[in-house]
């Protein structure tokens, strides 16, 4: 009997050509977005659950109020992971460890950029790296020592075995290599790609030895013996701060590492969701499209009921029971939804490099996995049985006496669940372009809104080696300049687009008792308003070079709004146990989120042993390669052994908006391929209704109806249909965006324009689909249509 029904549904496979390629092509393109966004939810859910008891690790946050909110980050003091060790029952490891930085390797003459963490041997405990060479139990113990991953030792020594051998760690610290890890997976929060003693940490960084409470410079991460130890863990941890520093508010919490990559966005001290919420989003987009993919099918395959019906009543007539039919129709859309898989995986294939260049990540297929393929089966069979659910109950309900007699079939109740379907798909797709349309608009906002200061031709370079030295970094400023390749050079504490260094040891004649705000803070160099291209509201600029302006500082207008200072120009702040004079305000601009409220912000003179980046105005009027080239030379005779680390500020700005760019390219791509196979849906309601109404329009031609007149009578329908589509969907779109833009504190306002272009585009594509099908019903012969009547 299968055999049968197999042959059967080759057979109409075979005779019904188009049909078919539109069905096969609709579930193949629904099944590959599907499996494409179902790739990329695997991969990002998977972070951080590589380790053999990553549900038992946490990473520690700290919860500081200020500026009338929370602040919550993973930046946490050197002596909190001994502290967590000793004091909270029921931790089996405490570690912590160095956010990554790029050091320089060299191995001879192989000089290499490395990203590099520092770390305690207790984090080896906590996150079980495969070790392909080395002792794992004496790794991390010895000072001078390194642990290089399996790409990095590669690049350093080829195929030699680098075990015992030595490297040179940013020309200053000779280390021997004692071990080889595998690479860090992609999907890993902690990346790096060599690590290094804490020890050594400590050793070159003579700061990093305060035991202070209040220098929050690394990540601490804790296994916990068993998670029924958490809850009481959290309450002790709460305190923590208190009970180690006196007057120190702050305090601790342990969140879960699984999570830490999905639901990083806090508000007042707790998790509210972060990237988890896209993709709950991309999950959306997945299903509704392969559930469009099966409306088509649906539609298709009913809009052929007519062809159909005598091949059931024959069947029926000759013993076939319904139950036997609705098999075979069963079979048939689970076998053209197994062909549309086979041609899926090849459009999967084809598209991932494009997806993984876009995304910036590694996603594949591995065809080696059970899951894979069990998860493969389910959606094929799940689809299978979904599109071919209505089709086989409804084709197998058939009164044989009636088809075989040439009796119209009463179609009242499919075509009316038809346009329902017609509907949704319609619905989904308008709101997928009144989304998309209101994600561009809030990215060219936010990113046109002015930053306040000029970063086009910014250009800012890494200080590195010798380039730290205050001789070399003022004569290399002076020959940059007197080359004609910049037009303004100084020098910066931090990258100028990253967050980071704040405070709110800040003090002021006038702050309220037991009121905290958090400043950033921020060491610049001369000409530095001149350099970026902002402004000064008052008072003057700070002189870095000489020693007068050694106790002075600047404040941005938002830690002026914030300290209420009425005459902040000579106004007193005690800042960092130092009284400090304000001498000038800097206009607000943009340093963190550019979504965000500028934060306050203190300037002081910048030392040059805290100096970590340099600033350059590029000279527009000369080539910029030929300015870059210029400035690369004039870095290498000061720092040859280090490679220039530069980028243009503008691209580093562009990094904040990745996200958003991400949330649209992807909606806009599968929105895109919604819209296509929802005009196939409404391609097949067109067939269904050309068929069920051929002799009347036979009819009104004869009687003297145009070919436009028809076209207008057979479009009405369905532009009611989407018209009734846009009017769910707008208020669902309304609901879905508006609650997107409530995450920004600077955020368009939702506008007519989107559901304009959702409804003129649903509009024109719905006539366009439709018009392709019944031009040909217009123009046909009437007599072809009349001639048995």
């Amino acid at each position: 009997m299968f055999k049968l029904n197999l042959k059967i549904a080759l057979r109409n496979l075979w005779k019904n050509k188009g049909f078919s390629l539109i069905n096969i092509g609709g579930l193949a393109i629904g099944l590959a977005s599907c499996m494409v966004l179902l790739l990329y939810v695997a991969y990002e859910w998977s972070y951080d659950k590589q380790f053999k008891n990553s549900d038992k690790t946490y990473v520690v946050y700290q919860n500081s109020a200020a500026n009338g909110k929370i602040f919550s980050f993973a930046w946490t003091p050197n002596v909190m992971a001994d502290e967590v060790a000793a004091n909270i029952p029921g931790v089996k490891y405490a570690a912590h460890a160095s956010y990554p930085s790029r050091k320089l390797i060299t191995v001879g003459d192989n000089k290499i950029s490395a990203n590099l963490n520092f770390a305690d041997p207790k984090f080896l405990k906590i996150f079980d790296y495969k070790f392909m060479k080395g002792n794992p139990e004496r790794a991390l113990r010895d000072v001078n020592t390194i642990i290089l991953t399996e790409s990095l030792a590669k690049k350093l020594f080829g195929n030699e075995d680098p075990i015992n051998k030595t490297i040179k760690l940013e020309n200053q610290d000779v280390l021997k290599v004692e071990a080889v890890i595998e690479d860090v997976p992609a999907n890993n929060s902690i990346t790096f790609e060599c690590l290094a003693p804490w020890a050594l940490f400590i050793k070159r960084e003579a700061w990093a030895k305060d035991p202070n409470w209040g220098n929050n410079m690394c990540l601490t991460v804790v296994q916990l013996k068993d998670n029924e130890f958490l809850d009481g863990a959290n309450t002790d941890m709460k305190g923590i701060y208190k009970r180690n520093q006196q007057g120190n508010n702050a305090e601790a919490l342990l969140f879960p590492l699984t999570k830490w990559h999905l639901y990083d966005d806090f508000q007042n001290g707790k998790s509210v969701g972060g990237k988890i919420e896209q993709l709950k989003i991309f999950l959306l987009l997945a299903f509704c499209i392969l559930l469009i993919a099966c409306v088509n099918f649906m539609n298709l395959s009913t809009a052929r009921s007519e062809r159909r019906a005598k091949e059931v009543g024959i069947r029926k007539a000759i013993g076939s029971t319904r139950k036997s039919l609705i098999g075979q129709f069963f079979l048939e859309s689970v076998f053209i939804t197994l062909l549309s898989g086979v041609f899926a995986f090849i459009l999967v294939e084809v598209s991932l490099p494009y997806f993984n260049n876009l995304l910036n990540i590694k996603l594949q297929i591995d065809y080696n996995s059970v899951t894979f393929w069990g998860t493969f089966l389910g959606l094929i069979i799940f689809t299978g049985l979904m599109a071919g659910s209505y089709p086989a109950l409804y084709l197998s309900s058939f009164e044989p006496i009636k088809v075989l007699k040439g009796l119209k079939i009463k179609s009242d109740s499919s075509v009316s669940i038809r346009k329902v379907l017609v509907v949704v798909q319609f619905v989904f797709a308008a709101c997928l372009i009144i989304c998309t349309a209101v994600i561009y608009q809030q990215l060219s906002y936010v990113k046109n809104k002015p930053i306040g200061y000029n970063k086009s031709n910014l250009v800012q370079i890494a200080v590195q080696g010798k380039m730290g030295n205050r001789s070399k970094l003022e004569l290399l400023k002076t020959q940059m300049l007197k080359s004609g390749a910049a037009t303004g050079v100084t020098f910066f504490s931090k990258d100028i687009t990253e967050n980071g260094n704040n405070t709110t040891d800040v003090h002021w004649q006038g702050k309220t008792k037991g009121e905290s705000i958090l400043f950033n803070n921020r060491g610049i160099g001369n000409d530095f308003i001149e350099t970026i291209g902002t402004e000064l509201t008052a008072g003057r600029t700070l002189e870095t070079v000489s020693k007068k302006d050694s106790n002075s500082i600047m404040l941005n207008e938002a830690a002026v709004k914030m300290m209420n200072l009425k005459n902040p120009i000579g106004a007193k702040i005690r800042y960092w146990d130092v009284e400090k004079i304000n001498v000038g305000v800097v206009k607000d601009f943009v340093v963190e989120s550019a979504y965000q409220k500028v934060a306050p912000m203190i300037f002081y003179p910048s030392y040059m042993d805290d100096v970590q980046v340099i600033i350059v105005r590029l000279n527009p009027n000369q080539n910029i390669s030929s300015s870059l080239e210029s400035i690369d030379n004039l870095i290498k005779q000061i720092e040859p052994d280090y490679p220039v680390n530069r980028k243009f500020v503008d691209e580093s700005f562009e990094v904040k908006f990745q996200n958003e760019k991400l949330l649209g390219t992807l909606s806009n791509w599968f929105g895109g391929f919604a819209i296509f196979i929802s005009c196939l849906g409404l391609l097949g309601l067109a067939l269904f209704m050309a068929e069920q109404r051929k002799k009347e329009i036979s009819i009104r031609k004869v009687l003297g109806a145009s070919t436009a007149n028809i076209l207008t009578l057979l479009n009405k329908d369905f532009i009611k249909l989407v018209a009734i589509a846009n009017l769910i969907a707008f208020p669902l779109a309304y609901i879905i965006i508006n609650k997107w833009l409530s995450a920004f504190e600077y955020r368009v306002s939702i506008s007519a324009l989107p559901f304009i272009i959702a409804i003129g585009l649903s509009v024109l594509i719905a006539v366009l689909t439709v018009s392709v099908q019944s031009l040909k019903v217009a123009k046909a012969n009437p007599v072809d249509a009349l001639k048995y009547e």
